[in-house]
C-alpha cells in the first residue's frame, strides 16, 4: 500500500527533528511495552561493576532493577553511554540479554540517565548536550532498544542549577511522550531528586515547575531520603515520612487538579542501606526498611527503591558508605528481601528471623580471672535457622571465647570471659553477634577488670581492641583504613553543630611533667587534654602526622585526653595516643 502525502510529511518531519531513533538494531518494535505494576520496587544496579544484573536479581529476589546510569563520554556529546563509557552503548548487546532475563522472571528494567558523576561533570545528556531533538531522541533510543516503559532521570548537584539544562530536559520529555503517543507507546518519566526532611528544596521544586511550563508529563518524584548534609541526628524513616509528606503538599500546588491519592500514587522513595555518604549519624537500619514497607504500602506510593543492590549485605560492618556494602551488620539481601514484595502490592514475604541476649550482661573479675555468661537464642518468626555465633572484638590481655560457634535457633551457647595476670584494669565490652541465612543480631557484654589503671597509661590509645571503649565518642567509629600502625585506627566524624569529639580519663601523677603524642590525619586535627591541665595542638595533613602536647598535671591528677575535627569538616583519623 503507498503511504499517504500526510504520513510521507510526518516521517520526514520527525527525520528533520532527529526523533527518529538511527541507531543500529534501535528500531521502534511491533508492541509497547509492558508498563510497570502501580507500585514497584525497583533498587539501583551500580552498571559499572561487569556483574550481571539479571544473576543478582536472582539472587536477591529483586525483580525490577533501576539501571544506573546513562551519561555522556565528555561534555558537549549528545551519545548516551552506559557509565560514559565508549566500550558500552547503548545497544542490544550490552544489558539486552540480561534485560530480558529480568523479563522472563516477571521483572523489568528502569535506565537511569544522570547521577552525582554525570550531574557534576556536565556528562547529564540534557546539560552535555545543546539540541533538544537530539536529547528527545537518545530518550527514544533506550526506549526502543531495551523496549522499556519507564525512564528515570537522576538530576542532584550542579544539574540542578543548570536552568538551560533543565529547561531542555523538560521539552525533551514532552517531545518523547508526543513520539511515544503516536507510535502508541506509553512511557513514564521519573525524576530522581535530593530532598529535605520536609520536602523538595527550591532547587528540586524548580525542576518540576519548568516540566510543568513545559506541559511534560511527569509520573513519578522519586526522593532521595539520604545525604541531609544538615549535622543532625537523623530517625532516617521517620525522615521518609516527613518528607514523603512535605512532597506530596508540594505537588497538589503544581498539578492541583489531582487528587491526594493521586499526589500519593506520584511519590517515590529511595534510600540509602545503611550508612549514607555523611555518615553513622544518617544510618538506614533494618528495622527502618520493615517501617518505611508498611507505611509505603498504607499510603500507597508509586516506586521503592534504594541504593544500591551490590550495598545490600554486611561485608563491611562498622564502615562508612561504601559502593559494595551496607556498613551495618546484616546478612546478605536482607533489606532486599523486605522491600521485594511491595511490586505486587503485598505483604512482606515471612522471614526466618531470631532473638539473641547475653545474661548476665555485666561482670566483674580479678586478673587472672575469669567469668561466664549464657547465650540465649530463640526463634522470633518463621523456622529455626543455624545461627553462627562470634565474639569480640579480641582485647589486648582479655579473651572472649564461646562454647560452640553456632547453634539452631532456640539452643544456647556459653561465653567465656577471661583476663589474662597482666591485663590492665578497666571497662572491656565485647558482642556477641548470631548471623543466620535471613538475619543478624547482637548483644553486649562488658566485663570489669579489677585493679588501678597504671598512671599515665591511655587505654586502647591504638584502637586494636577494634572498639571504642573506654574512648567515650558518640557518633564515631573504628575503622580498618587508614591506620597508622597495626590494624585500627579512630575515625572522628564532626557535624555542622559538633566536633565529633572522642575522649578519655587518665589518671597520671599530681604536678609531674607529662606529653601526650598522638598520629593524625585530616582538616584541623586537634589532640589535647582538658580537666586536670590545659593544652592542644592541631594540624591540617593528607598523610599521618604526630602531634605532641605537653602539660603539667594538677593537684587532681586526673586529665582528660581527646581528639576532635572541626565543625563541618571531613571526618579526620587518630591513632597511637601515648602519655610519657
Amino acid at each position: 500500500m503507498r503511504p499517504t502525502r500526510a504520513l510521507v510529511l510526518l516521517v520526514a518531519l520527525l527525520t528533520s527533528l532527529s526523533l527518529l531513533p538511527t541507531t543500529a538494531g534501535a528500531a521502534p518494535r511491533a508492541t509497547a511495552a509492558k508498563p510497570l505494576p502501580a507500585r514497584v520496587f525497583a533498587p539501583y544496579f551500580e552498571a559499572w561493576t561487569g556483574e550481571n544484573p539479571a544473576t543478582l536479581a536472582q539472587q536477591s529476589g529483586a525483580k525490577y532493577l533501576t539501571f544506573a546510569f546513562l551519561q555522556t563520554a565528555t561534555k558537549g556529546s549528545c551519545t548516551p553511554l552506559w557509565n560514559g563509557d565508549a566500550g558500552m552503548p547503548v545497544s542490544s548487546g550490552v544489558f539486552g540479554a540480561e534485560i530480558a532475563a529480568l523479563r522472563a522472571n516477571g521483572g523489568d528494567a528502569i535506565p537511569s540517565f544522570g547521577g552525582y558523576t554525570a550531574d557534576h561533570t556536565g556528562t547529564e545528556i540534557a546539560d552535555s548536550c545543546t539540541d533538544v531533538a537530539k536529547i528527545a531522541a537518545a530518550f527514544q533510543n533506550v526506549i526502543t532498544t531495551y523496549d522499556v516503559s519507564r525512564l528515570d532521570l537522576d538530576i542532584e548537584v550542579e544539574a540542578l542549577d543548570n536552568a538551560a539544562g533543565i529547561d531542555r530536559r523538560n521539552k525533551a520529555i514532552k517531545l518523547t511522550q508526543d513520539w511515544a503517543a503516536a507510535n502508541g507507546r506509553t512511557i513514564q518519566f521519573s525524576y530522581t531528586l535530593p530532598t529535605t526532611p520536609t520536602g523538595l528544596a527550591p532547587s528540586g521544586l524548580a525542576v518540576l515547575r519548568n516540566a510543568v511550563t513545559n506541559n511534560a508529563r511527569i509520573d513519578v518524584v522519586n526522593l532521595m531520603t539520604f545525604d541531609y548534609y544538615d549535622g543532625g541526628q537523623h530517625q532516617m524513616a521517620e525522615d521518609t515520612k516527613t518528607a514523603a509528606q512535605g512532597l506530596v503538599t508540594q505537588l497538589g500546588t503544581l498539578w492541583p487538579g489531582k487528587t491526594e491519592a493521586q499526589r500519593w500514587a506520584m511519590v517515590g522513595v529511595t534510600e540509602m542501606i545503611g550508612v549514607d555518604d555523611y555518615g553513622p549519624s544518617e544510618t538506614f537500619q533494618i528495622a527502618d526498611a520493615r517501617t518505611v514497607y508498611d507505611w509505603a504500602v498504607a499510603k500507597g506510593i508509586n516506586t521503592l527503591s534504594f541504593w544500591a543492590l551490590q550495598r545490600d549485605n554486611g561485608g563491611c560492618p562498622g564502615g562508612s558508605a561504601a559502593d559494595n556494602c551496607s556498613g551495618i551488620p546484616q546478612s546478605t539481601w536482607e533489606f532486599t528481601r523486605i522491600f521485594a514484595p511491595f511490586s505486587g502490592g503485598g505483604t512482606p514475604n515471612p522471614v526466618n528471623d531470631f532473638t539473641l541476649g547475653v545474661s548476665p550482661s555485666s561482670a566483674a573479675i580479678d586478673p587472672g580471672g575469669s567469668t561466664t555468661a549464657t547465650v540465649s537464642t530463640a526463634v522470633a518468626s518463621g523456622k529455626a535457622e543455624t545461627v553462627t555465633l562470634t565474639a569480640g572484638p579480641a582485647r589486648t590481655g582479655v579473651t572472649a571465647t564461646l562454647s560452640a560457634s553456632s547453634v539452631t535457633a532456640g539452643g544456647s551457647a556459653t561465653l567465656t570471659v577471661a583476663a589474662a595476670a597482666g591485663a590492665v584494669p578497666g571497662d572491656y565490652s565485647f558482642t556477641v553477634t548470631g548471623t543466620s541465612p535471613t538475619a543478624t543480631h547482637s548483644a553486649s557484654f562488658t566485663v570489669k577488670v579489677k585493679g588501678t589503671v597504671p598512671g599515665g597509661a591511655v587505654v586502647n590509645g591504638g584502637f586494636e581492641d577494634g572498639a571504642l571503649s573506654p574512648w567515650t565518642a558518640p557518633g564515631d567509629a573504628i575503622v580498618s583504613t587508614p591506620a597508622h600502625s597495626g590494624t585500627h585506627a579512630l575515625q572522628v566524624t564532626p557535624s555542622g553543630a559538633g566536633n565529633g569529639q572522642a575522649s578519655q580519663t587518665v589518671t597520671v601523677t599530681p604536678g609531674k611533667a607529662y606529653t601526650l603524642k598522638a598520629w593524625v590525619r585530616g582538616n584541623y586535627a586537634f589532640i589535647g587534654v582538658s580537666g586536670g591541665a590545659t593544652g592542644s595542638a592541631w594540624t591540617s595533613a593528607n598523610d599521618w602526622t604526630q602531634l605532641s602536647v605537653p602539660f603539667t598535671a594538677g593537684s587532681s591528677g586526673q586529665v582528660t585526653v581527646y581528639v576532635h575535627g572541626w565543625y563541618g569538616q571531613p571526618s579526620i583519623y587518630a591513632d597511637d595516643f601515648t602519655i610519657s
